[in-house]
């Protein structure tokens, strides 16, 4: 115990060995203040609802995460632990600004994702094509089999996860999809649902952008929880507006190669077009509209998490 002005203090053997150098010492009980930063960067999501269905992430100026079906979450909400700060905040309370992420460290793949939804979509289409064929061309067959493998992609999405009303649409499609190649008799038009969906998918994007709202800034924003941040950002408006037009070019593809093979009544082709213009032709999409959203953005753009309002 040392003595100062008649009163004892301890003496901690760290400050004598810092004495005369100047340094104060370091309380190793005291936390540190360095804030936890939210990182885009890094996370590797597996694939659901694609350009629907995506659960946005808060809208309360915090970014939101992945997660591993592509779906947008925001901060947990619980408690601070062990005293700190909740993460994204200050210590005050005042939700934390957030350091910009570089474009190069994340993608419309990571973001969006879409693989799952993708692939659950084209099953039950494969599934008529291949009951039709294996019972001899029975449309029958062929309806009850995808209805089937419809019922069972359903439940299979509803104990995953996904939200019940982009479950039952999809089953509504399929459903919709049997009952008009049963009432034609023609197995064709059980295709007929995805060339209409193509169709007005195409016009409704060429219409977004003509309107100055394009999809996929709609989209990505409400994946982001920016409502409309993004549009009063003139560079990220422009590079929507371009990069949206791939998508355009997508459902535009799909129509070229599904309508001439409907009207020859090519069924065997039209499943193996619904299989290979799935998920393959929305990774593409996806790649290619980063590709120019990157290339339109200026240099120095905090990215797509960050408009400048």
């Amino acid at each position: 115990m040392g003595q100062a002005g008649g009163v004892d203090r301890p003496t901690d053997p760290r400050q004598d060995l810092l004495a005369g150098s100047g340094r104060p010492a370091r309380d190793p009980h005291a936390g540190s203040s360095q804030q936890p930063q939210d990182l885009l960067a890094g996370s590797s999501p597996g694939q659901r609802d694609a350009l629907a269905g995506s659960a946005p992430g808060r809208g309360d100026g915090r970014d939101g995460s992945r997660d591993h079906d592509g779906a947008a979450r925001g901060d947990s909400g619980g408690p601070p632990r062990d005293g700190h700060p909740e993460q994204g905040r200050a210590p005050g309370g005042e939700p934390a600004e957030a350091a910009p992420v570089p474009a190069g460290q994340e993608s419309l793949a990571s973001l969006l994702g879409g693989r799952t939804a993708a692939v659950d979509a084209t099953l039950p289409p494969v599934a008529f094509v291949l009951g039709w064929l294996l019972a001899g061309s029975s449309v029958p067959v062929g309806a009850a089999t995808a209805l089937v493998v419809g019922a069972g992609v359903a439940g299979w999405r509803l104990w995953r996860g996904d939200r019940p009303r982009a479950v039952l649409l999809g089953l509504l499609g399929v459903a919709v999809a049997a009952v008009i190649a049963l009432r034609t008799g023609r197995a064709a038009d059980f295709f007929l649902v995805q060339v209409a969906s193509n169709a007005a998918s195409a016009l409704a994007w060429i219409t977004s952008i003509v309107i100055r709202w394009p999809l996929l800034g709609v989209v990505v924003g409400t994946v982001l929880g920016q409502r409309g941040r993004w549009r009063r950002d003139p560079d990220l408006l422009r590079a929507y507006s371009r990069a949206s037009w791939v998508w355009v070019a997508q459902y535009v593809l799909r129509l070229v190669v599904f309508v001439p093979l409907w009207w020859a009544d090519a069924v065997i082709a039209l499943g193996a077009a619904r299989l290979a213009l799935s998920w393959p032709l929305v990774a593409v999409c996806l790649g290619v509209s980063w590709w120019v959203l990157r290339r339109v953005l200026p240099a120095g753009h905090p990215g797509l998490r960050h408009p400048r309002t």
